[in-house]
C-alpha cells in the first residue's frame, strides 16, 4: 500500500501551508496511508470508534474550545486517548493557541504536532487534494502519450516499432506531447487515470538514429503537456500477410490500466501508411463516439434500414403482380 512519512509530508507542504512544528519530534517517521483527513471532535467526547490510524488529524476552532471546556485531569485523558490509537499527525488550523496538555501529551506519545494559520475548511481541502495525488495508485508503462486535439492517447508497442517517430510526427502537427518512454499513469479518482512523464526525462524524447532532443526547446511551450487524462489507448503492431485486425470498427476493445478499462485500438505499421493521420483521425472518431455518434454503428442501421426497405418493396412487387394475374383471370373463362 503507498504511503508517506509525516517528514515527507511536512517537507513538502510546509511552505504552502504554512506550518509550525511543536511537538512529537520523534514520530515524523510515522506513515500517512489515507488521503481522507479527520476531525477528532467526538474522539475527544470519548468515542474512539470510528478514528482511523495512519490518518491526518486536524483541530479547529471547536475543537480547542471544546477542551477548554474540560476538567484537566479529563482533557489530559482524551488527549491520551487520541495519541494513542495510531493517528499520523495533528494540525491546528487558524494560528490558535495551542493548549500545553497537548503538546505534551504529543511529545509523550511521540505524535507529530502542527500548526497553521489557514482556516479548517482550506486546510482540509489542500490537505485531502494533495494527499489524494501522492498516495494514488500508480503504474509506469512503456510508451508515449499525446494529447491529440484534446484527446490523451497513450502508445504502446514492442521497442523500435516506431512510438516516439508516430508521437514527433503528431508534435510537428500542433499536437502536445505528455510523456516518452516511461510514462506514469496513476489513478486519481475512481475509473479516471491521469498520465505524465518522468520527472528526469520530462519533455524529452528518443529518436532513433538522431538521439535526445527536447521537445520544449524545439517546439516551444505549447508543444507539451505535465498531465493528461488516458482516454484511448493505441498499440502499434507490425503488419504481417494474414494479419487480423478490425475491418469495420463494429467491435470494441478496452484495455484494463489499474482496473480501469481505456478504449483500445490495433494499428498495423507498414511502409506508406501515415501513422500520424490515422491516429488524429481516431481522436476526432474518439470525440464523436462520445457525443454519441458511431459511424460503423450508423452506417449497419442504414444498411438494415436499406435492406428492410428492398424486402418491403418486394413483397409490394409481389403482391401487385399477383392481383394483376387474379384480374386477368376473371376476365378470361
Amino acid at each position: 500500500m503507498i504511503s508517506i512519512t509525516v517528514q515527507y509530508f511536512y517537507d513538502h507542504n510546509r511552505e504552502d501551508l504554512n506550518l509550525e512544528f511543536l511537538a512529537g519530534r520523534e514520530g515524523l517517521d510515522r506513515h500517512i496511508r489515507i488521503a481522507r483527513i479527520q476531525k477528532p471532535g467526538l474522539a475527544l467526547a470519548g468515542y474512539l470508534d470510528q478514528l482511523h490510524p495512519e490518518r491526518v488529524q486536524i483541530l479547529g476552532e471547536t475543537e480547542i474550545s471544546y477542551l477548554s471546556t474540560l476538567e484537566k485531569k479529563l482533557a489530559r485523558k482524551r488527549l491520551a486517548e487520541l495519541c494513542s490509537t495510531g493517528i499520523a499527525c495533528l494540525i491546528v488550523a487558524k494560528g490558535l493557541d495551542i493548549p500545553e496538555d497537548l503538546i505534551d501529551m504529543a511529545n509523550s506519545c511521540k505524535v507529530p504536532l502542527f500548526r497553521t494559520t489557514e482556516i479548517s475548511s482550506t486546510l482540509i481541502r489542500t490537505v485531502t487534494t494533495y494527499l489524494e495525488d501522492v498516495l494514488a495508485p500508480e503504474t509506469s508503462i512503456h510508451g508515449c502519450m499525446v494529447d491529440v486535439h484534446g484527446v490523451g492517447i497513450l502508445f504502446m508497442g514492442k521497442s523500435g516499432i516506431g512510438k516516439s517517430e508516430c508521437a514527433l510526427g503528431l508534435v510537428e502537427r500542433g499536437h502536445r506531447l505528455v510523456a516518452d518512454d516511461v510514462v506514469i499513469i496513476k489513478r486519481k479518482v475512481p475509473g479516471v487515470l491521469f498520465a505524465s512523464g518522468a520527472d528526469l526525462i520530462r519533455n524529452h524524447m528518443e529518436i532513433r538514429g538522431l538521439g535526445i532532443i527536447n521537445i520544449k526547446d524545439l517546439y516551444g511551450v505549447s508543444s507539451i503537456r505535465t498531465v493528461k487524462k488516458v482516454e484511448h489507448v493505441v498499440e502499434l503492431i507490425e503488419w504481417e500477410e494474414g494479419l487480423d485486425v478490425e475491418r469495420v470498427g463494429l467491435t470494441e476493445y478496452t484495455y484494463s490500466i489499474l482496473g480501469v478499462e481505456i478504449p483500445f485500438l490495433q494499428i498495423p505499421v507498414r511502409p506508406g501508411r501515415d501513422l500520424t493521420l490515422i491516429v488524429e483521425v481516431a481522436a476526432r472518431n474518439h470525440l464523436l463516439k462520445t457525443m454519441g455518434y458511431h459511424a460503423a454503428q450508423e452506417l449497419r442501421r442504414k444498411n438494415l434500414t436499406w435492406n428492410l426497405w428492398n424486402e418491403q418493396n418486394q413483397l409490394c412487387d409481389n403482391h401487385r403482380s399477383f392481383g394483376c394475374r387474379q384480374k386477368r383471370r376473371v376476365k378470361d373463362p
